[in-house]
Order: structure tokens, then C-alpha cells, then sequence
């Protein structure tokens, strides 16, 4: 089990390295998160939904995901609510109040799930969640010690010498774990350094005989072409930019993975706005996903966004609504109970949205119709509690104004696939796309992490192949 100083310290990457370096030494190996919290998730074969990281772990491995990856995932509504999904299915709502108290009865659930992914793989690698040594988070702990304690695993540390501190962040930690929690640390692993290594020795050789514990490597600063789970990849806007798109960055924005594809693609320049005038002066602007789209649309209105929307397309600029972002876009929002209110949309496009408390769940894989000739591959997934009124003469796309300038799809991951991101960008001004598979990306960053954890790691703490 891979558990961390904080959150934010690489966990899910260095999960999907080892899933990936291990997979590539011939072992069956699974990835399993017990207890995730992300608006962020990815849709399952067995037509659940579980966070974006343990399907890209999954991804590493070369499996299929399904719902035992990652059986408890919290998605968060408000400052003191939470959608509750377990084993991919909505089960209620989470209140701040009770939260140590209700996870616990979850226990059972999160080992069943562990012991099925134990019965069909030669290894599992657990990441766990935030910090293990927070004291007001540790009784009725389903997602670190107390779940390494059930299930009787080890535990290998990462800290992020990035942030700094993490010499104090690591012993620190290991202070404030119980005698058999600490037995149960294998290994200490710093990650994202930068410089020269022997630099480390010192504090490393501190650490180590302070802790007990051995360092089992120092992982180099590394860019990769990996969605971001806990927040928005950071992306700059070079001078050079051919084509410049704008994301509208909710408070409850979610899935915004989305527009990587986008971003990794050479003459774009792509950032997250947080204010009106970050809106100014682009091609494209998005609106992503949202997990609670009537608060978020009121966010928008007051930034005063929704008045830049009319000036950008005033100047002939284009704009995308993905699933929350479209309903935001229609004339309406029907709520019969689901986020307790109905609004008037921002009329860009002709669409009506009724909520209802069933959530539609279903991976996508099918030819385009649009834009002509069609025919350009699509796969990803729907999760969304809202129905539209939609046009599936356009699919993918659920919606277009009769301008042909504001565009809604309810599919996540719709720009994963090379030719059809590169015929519906060369549709609206920027025709130099790559065409490359977003899938083709992620593999090569996996393999070259897969390559760095080889090289960084100390050979004994890895199982040799098996075969």
C-alpha cells in the first residue's frame, strides 16, 4: 500500500508506475484505492462509476476497470456534503457531521471488494488517501492505517520533496502512527526532486537511522502526459499560440481531464479561468463538467461570465459545453428534488434539462455523425443525473446552436480519440491538429515512469519476473 505525507504527493502516479512496471515484468497485477475522494470519476464495464485515477491505474495494468478498484467514492456537493458511491452506485449522501461515524460500517464493503481483486491477481497495489497520520481523520479510518490494518498489507511512504519539508513531513508522520501502524512501513520513497542526488545523502542517512526505515529510492521530477485527479493540470499559454481555449474552472468543476487531449496538443494554448477576463482574447472557450451545476451556473453569473460568453461570440468565437457545462448552456433547469432548484439557463443553446435521481451511467464506442463525413471513432462515457432534449443526428455532441458556434456533448473523454479531435478543431479555425490518440500519450508517459521507478528504485524491494 502506497500512502503519502499529504495530498497532492504523487500517490495515484507512482501507483499507476508500479502497476505499470509490474504488469511489464509479467505479473497479474490490480490497482485498488479503498476510499477516494474526487469529482472526478470514470465509468466501469460493470457499469459503475470509481474514481479517474484508479481507471488509469487500471489503464497501466492493461485491465478493463471495474467498481472493486475503487469501492467507496466521495464526490463532494457542497462544503458539508457529499454524493456516497459504493461499488459504483449512489447510496446516499455523506453529511461532514457523521462523516467518521458512517464511513466505518463501510469497512466490510471496502474488504470484500480487496479480497476479489486478491483472489484474481498475483499483486495488488493500494493507494491510499491524504495522510494517514491526521488525528482527527483516524478514527474510523477505511482509507489508510485503518485499512491496512484490516487487511494485514504493508505500507510503503511517499513524501514530495517539491513542497519541502519533507524530511520533517516524514518523520513526522511516522511519530504520530501507533507502534503496529509503524511496523507496518516498509519503505520511505521521496518523490519529485530535482538536482543533483547526492545532495539527498545526508538527510537521507538522518532519516533513515532515525526512522529505522530504508529510503528505497528518490524519484526525479518528471512531466508527464497523465490526467490530474485532485486538480486542473497547469498549463502555459505561450505567445506562439495558434489557437488559445479558456476552461471556466466551477468551484465544483469535475472531469476536468477532459480537456487534456486539447492542452497536449503543440500550437494551443489552454488555461483555467477563475475570472471574466480570463476569458478575454481566446478561440474556444469550455465549460467542463460541474457536480452541482445550479450553484456553479450561479458562480458563473456572478463573475459576470455570462456576459463575456455574448461579447466572445459577438467576435465570432466558439463555445463548448460538456454535460454540466451544456445544461448551463440550455434555456432550462428542472429540478424535481435533486439540487433543489430550477433556473433559466443561458439560452445558448435549445436545450431543456430535467434532473432526476437515477444517474445514467454507460461508456461510449461508436462512429461519429458529425462533423462530415462522420465515421471518426469516439469512446468514453456519460455520468449524469440530467436529461436533455438531444439531437443524435449530431452525436457525439448532444447540441449546437444554428450559428454553429456553441456546441454541447454529454460524453467525457470526447477528444481522446486522434481523428476525430483533429476533424471537429480543423471545423472551428485550428487545423494543425497532431491526430494523435490521447491513449498513445498515456502510455508512453506510463512506460516512461514505469522506466524511472526501474531505474530509481532498489531492485530488492521489487518481486523479480515471474515468468
Amino acid at each position: 500500500m502506497i500512502q503519502g505525507t499529504a495530498s497532492g504527493v504523487g500517490k495515484s502516479v507512482i501507483v499507476a508506475g508500479l502497476c505499470r512496471l509490474l504488469k511489464r515484468r509479467g505479473f497479474r497485477v490490480a490497482p485498488f484505492k479503498p476510499q477516494n475522494m474526487s469529482n472526478n470519476a470514470a465509468v466501469t464495464r460493470d457499469g459503475g462509476e470509481i474514481g479517474r485515477a484508479q481507471a488509469l491505474q487500471a489503464q497501466a495494468c492493461e485491465l478493463d476497470p471495474i467498481v472493486d478498484m475503487n469501492p467507496v467514492l466521495i464526490k463532494p456537493e457542497a462544503d458539508h456534503t457529499a454524493q456516497l458511491i459504493v461499488r459504483g452506485k449512489v447510496a446516499g449522501r455523506l453529511q461532514a457531521a457523521r462523516f467518521r461515524e458512517d464511513r466505518l460500517a463501510l469497512l466490510e464493503t471496502v474488504l470484500e471488494s480487496f479480497e476479489r481483486l486478491r483472489q484474481h491477481h498475483e499483486i495488488v497495489i493500494v493507494e491510499g488517501a491524504g495522510s494517514p497520520a491526521e488525528p482527527n481523520l483516524r478514527r474510523g479510518d477505511i482509507a489508510n492505517m485503518g485499512f491496512a490494518e484490516a487487511a494485514g498489507i504493508p505500507v510503503w511512504l511517499l513524501g514530495d520533496i517539491h513542497r519541502g519539508g519533507v524530511f520533517a513531513a516524514m518523520n513526522g508522520t511516522l511519530e504520530l502512527l501507533s507502534a503496529s501502524e509503524r511496523a507496518r512501513v516498509q519503505q520511505l520513497i521521496i518523490n519529485r526532486f530535482r538536482g543533483s542526488r547526492s545532495l539527498l545523502d545526508d538527510a537521507i542517512n538522518w532519516l533513515q537511522q532515525r526512522s529505522g526505515i530504508p529510503v528505497a529510492g528518490v524519484i526525479p521530477w518528471l512531466t508527464l502526459d497523465l490526467p490530474e485527479e485532485d486538480a486542473p493540470a497547469a498549463h502555459t499559454a505561450g505567445d506562439d499560440a495558434l489557437f488559445r481555449i479558456a476552461v471556466i474552472a466551477f468551484p465544483r468543476m469535475s472531469n476536468h481531464d477532459d480537456v487534456d487531449p486539447l492542452a497536449a496538443e503543440a500550437g494551443i494554448a489552454l488555461h483555467f479561468a477563475r475570472t471574466a477576463a480570463a476569458l478575454r482574447g481566446v478561440d474556444l472557450i469550455i465549460l467542463p463538467g460541474s457536480k452541482h451545476v445550479f450553484s456553479d451556473l450561479q458562480w458563473l453569473r456572478q463573475q459576470g461570465m455570462d456576459v463575456m460568453l455574448l461579447r466572445h461570440l459577438r467576435f465570432g468565437g466558439h463555445v463548448l459545453g460538456l454535460c454540466g457545462g451544456m445544461q448551463m448552456l440550455g434555456q432550462r433547469l428542472d429540478d424535481p428534488g435533486i439540487e433543489g432548484a430550477s433556473m433559466n439557463g443561458l439560452g445558448l443553446l435549445p436545450l431543456r434539462t430535467r434532473m432526476q435521481a437515477k444517474k445514467v451511467l454507460r461508456r461510449i464506442s461508436a462512429p461519429a455523425r458529425y462533423p462530415p463525413p462522420g465515421g471518426f471513432a469516439v469512446t468514453g462515457y456519460e455520468i449524469h443525473h440530467g436529461v436533455s432534449n438531444t439531437d443524435d443526428s449530431l452525436f457525439p455532441f448532444a447540441c449546437r446552436d444554428t450559428s454553429g458556434q456553441v456546441w454541447g456533448s454529454y460524453v467525457h473523454g470526447l477528444f481522446e480519440q486522434g481523428a476525430f479531435r483533429r476533424a471537429w478543431l480543423a471545423g472551428i479555425g485550428f487545423a494543425h491538429s497532431d491526430g494523435m490518440d490521447q491513449q498513445q500519450r498515456t502510455l508512453a508517459s506510463l512506460d516512461r515512469l514505469a522506466d524511472t521507478l526501474e531505474r530509481e528504485l532498489n531492485p530488492d524491494v521489487l518481486p523479480p519476473s515471474p515468468r
